[in-house]
């Protein structure tokens, strides 16, 4: 099934009209981005200061260290940076942060682990705008620190030789809301222009698209431009560790790529191993030269994220037994917290508690007297403004609105569930809340297969581009309980066509299931049948 240029349903164009994208160029140009209307990036604070000092030690084989933080945004940055300054001639040695050996940024034990490579220049990778004490020991060494970073900047200035952050408040570039993946591929191409050899930067969207779609980026401007280009790579992909991960996956060059495949799919399993333990392996498999290797690792990738899934589910059958119990009394707030639970999954796991009780969460996993926790919560809370109130009972935190991390010392819990569940009620006016996305109502003259192909070109859909739901009413054909758990929902529909649907976790719903019923969902390939088969992913059903 590929992407048409044009539209082909009714479907979709009234959905645009709704969204006021209406016909002609706005609409084109939506439709189908191109990357020759990114923001160029002649203005960005240090960018070329970095791009001389990189070029400088290519041309001396001077060592270089590529330090990233642990997740997709900092893996990908890394294996953009460090794959292409190789090309390009560099020495380079990777290094990734560790949720359980010093945690994010250049911690103590990082930087003892990038001194060992005795390096010339350091190049951090989605950290390092508050890592002030390590930079600075770094050049008080003798070695170049560039920082390459996308989070909040602290006051103090950073002793680094180049900052590369458009949140810098000297920085000029107007697009302020690339990942730390974008930013890195943007730098190589001023090392490539400094140094006059050849690259190829498109070779390195596919790894664009997953960072910035696991990052939860903004995917509107140059975000929008560079995913949907990265989705069209991995389509058909040309690097061996992701076209071995999506062969893995089962996902094929017959359906495009979507975001939601980044969200749901690769991202969890390139985070799995650093959820577990050290990060290494995923960086290893977006770095693999061969197919052979890269198949080797994807496996082992994979089971990974079995494990994962086992200890989350088993952390979150505890948690949700403390969060009923905490709900129960009528909350603000819920702060829950236990021995030995992962630090690496809490953040998973608060946020699927925050979805189900629709309140601001706090998981914390304690080992000894210290636990370390994650925070999350309802779409637009001020999660942050909620945990600074609380600073008083926690060793440290960081984070931004929509999600926060936390040390606490065991001895404190108590004081520090009353503080946040005051706090949260305190800014319980301050939520903002957005208007509803339009849905989708089927046009009776509309193919699903029609609906489907057009519903990529409003790929990437995810933050600031939600996918739409599509809404429809038919006649139960046939309804029944499937393994794990789940429906499988076939309706037919006025136009006489056949529906076919899945409801996670709604098995119990079938055996009731007769007549009209309304459902809506993401319309998405039915990659069982293949072809055109389309089949809806249920979110919400009324019989």
């Amino acid at each position: 099934m590929q992407a048409p240029r044009g539209l082909r349903s009714r479907t979709i164009g009234a959905y645009l009209d709704e969204r006021g994208i209406a016909p002609g160029p706005g609409r084109d140009a939506f439709l189908h981005p191109r990357l020759a209307s990114l923001t160029p990036p002649a203005g960005m604070a240090d960018r070329e200061l970095a791009a001389q000092r990189l070029a400088t030690a290519i041309r001396k084989d001077e060592p270089v260290v590529v330090f990233g933080d642990y997740d997709c945004d900092g893996m990908t940055a890394t294996a953009i940076l460090a794959g292409g300054l190789r090309r390009l001639g560099a020495h380079v040695t990777t290094c990734l942060a560790s949720r359980f050996d010093g945690g994010y940024g250049v911690s103590p034990q990082a930087l003892a682990r990038i001194e060992a490579s005795a390096p010339g220049l350091v190049v951090t990778c989605d950290c390092g705008s508050s890592d002030h004490q390590a930079i600075g020991a770094l050049q008080g060494a003798g070695v170049d620190v560039i920082v390459v970073d996308h989070h909040l900047v602290p006051s103090e200035p950073l002793p680094a030789l180049a900052f590369l952050n458009p949140h810098r408040p000297d920085c000029p570039f107007p697009f302020k809301w690339l990942a730390s993946c974008g930013l890195v591929m943007s730098l190589l191409g001023q090392v490539r222009a400094e140094l006059g050899r050849p690259l190829d930067l498109r070779d390195y969207l596919d790894l664009v698209a997953i960072g910035t779609v696991a990052d939860v980026a903004p995917l509107e401007g140059d975000n929008r431009t560079l995913v949907r280009a990265g989705l069209e790579r991995l389509a058909k992909p040309e690097r061996p560790g992701l076209r071995a991960l999506l062969e893995l996956l089962g996902v094929t060059g017959e359906f495009p790529v979507t975001a939601s495949d980044i969200a749901f799919r690769i991202a969890p399993r390139l985070n799995a191993p650093g959820r577990l333990g050290a990060p290494d392996l995923a960086l290893d498999l977006l770095l693999a030269e061969s197919l052979t290797d890269a198949r080797i690792l994807a496996e082992r990738l994979d089971q990974a994220s079995s494990q994962r899934r086992a200890v989350q589910l088993e952390i979150e059958e505890q948690a949700r037994a403390l969060a009923s119990a905490e709900a129960a009394d009528g909350c603000a707030a819920l702060v829950l917290g236990q021995a030995d639970w992962n630090h690496g999954i809490v953040g998973i796991v608060a946020g699927r508690m925050a979805d189900e009780f629709g309140l601001p969460t706090m998981v914390i996993g304690f080992e000894g007297d210290v636990g370390r926790g994650s925070v999350r919560g309802p779409a637009g809370f001020p999660l942050y403004d909620a945990v600074s109130a609380c600073a008083e009972h926690l060793v440290r935190f960081g984070g931004h609105q929509a999600a926060a991390g936390v040390t606490v010392e065991r001895r404190a819990l108590a004081e520090l569930r009353v503080a946040f569940d005051a706090a949260c009620r305190a800014q319980r006016d301050r939520v903002e809340t957005k208007a509803a996305a339009p849905g989708l109502t089927l046009h009776p003259d509309d193919s699903l297969a029609d609906v489907l192909a057009d519903l990529w070109l409003l790929e990437p859909c995810g933050a600031q581009n939600p996918l739409p739901a599509l809404e429809v009413e038919g006649t139960v054909r046939e309804a029944r309980s499937v393994r794990g758990g789940h429906l499988k929902l076939s309706l037919s529909l006025p136009s006489g066509a056949t529906l076919q649907a899945f409801g996670p976790n709604l098995g119990q719903r079938g055996a009731d299931l007769r007549g009209q019923v309304r459902v809506s969902g993401e319309l998405r390939p039915d990659r069982h049948r293949g072809g055109d088969a389309v089949e809806l992913l249920i979110r919400n059903l009324v019989s």
